[in-house]
């Protein structure tokens, strides 16, 4: 599997190629650029992750960001990828797949975030749409779970317009910003059409523009 040997075999970085960008598997090489992004990204981002540990930009705490993706890949319980663009190589974001889940289930979750400079382009679109194949045929998962804030309107209009079906509402779902926030939990099934399939009745929802991020670790 191309995940599994990218990280058995650094000096082989294979990439998932997308329309305008490219996702590949994080190397420590990418530290610099990583921390620059997430950096000038932080007042973009905090509204919609977890808070942030106070070493978490550092070069130890990226290795060990590292190791512990390799252990998570190795094991078969979630796949991160980095975003790049592919005009000129620049990371934008990242995604994963996390709390995988076999036998009768065959499911994961899905998060993702973008940089404050990249935000609002589309880029995350082509991304999420060039990772489905990865998960529904190269590894096999028949269900791509994803959650986001009740007022995340794009990341909202992001999931629906790939295919991606609003199930219901977590109630205090998540710890974001050090707050208990409630979330929308969609899905999107193997079989399921590539496009955008109607989503349960819900309330009109808030026209704020935010950031398309939802709940992966960075």
């Amino acid at each position: 599997m191309w995940l599994l040997s990218s990280i058995l075999s650094p000096d082989v970085l294979p990439a998932v190629n997308g329309d305008g960008v490219y996702l590949r598997v994080p190397q420590m090489r990418d530290y610099d650029e990583w921390r620059e992004l997430r950096e000038t990204s932080r007042a973009f981002l905090t509204p919609w992750e977890p808070i942030w540990a106070a070493d978490d930009l550092t070069k130890p705490a990226f290795r060990r960001r590292l190791r512990r993706y390799a252990r998570d890949m190795v094991r078969d319980e979630a796949y991160p990828l980095f975003l790049f663009r592919a005009s000129d190589d620049r990371l934008m974001g990242g995604l994963t797949l996390s709390n995988v889940r076999r036998g009768i289930c065959q499911a994961a979750s899905l998060g993702y975030w973008m940089g404050a400079p990249f935000a609002g382009q589309g880029y995350m679109r082509a991304a999420v749409r060039t990772m489905l194949p990865v998960a529904h045929q190269a590894l096999g998962l028949h269900r791509i779970e994803a959650a986001c804030m009740t007022n995340n309107t794009p990341s909202i209009r992001l999931l629906e317009g790939l295919g991606f079906v609003r199930e219901g509402l977590a109630r205090r779902y998540l710890c974001i910003n050090g707050m208990w926030e409630d979330h929308f939990l969609f899905a999107r099934l193997a079989d399921d059409p590539p496009g955008a399939v109607a989503s349960p009745a819900r309330n009109d929802l808030p026209l704020e523009a935010t950031t398309a991020t939802t709940i992966a670790p960075a």
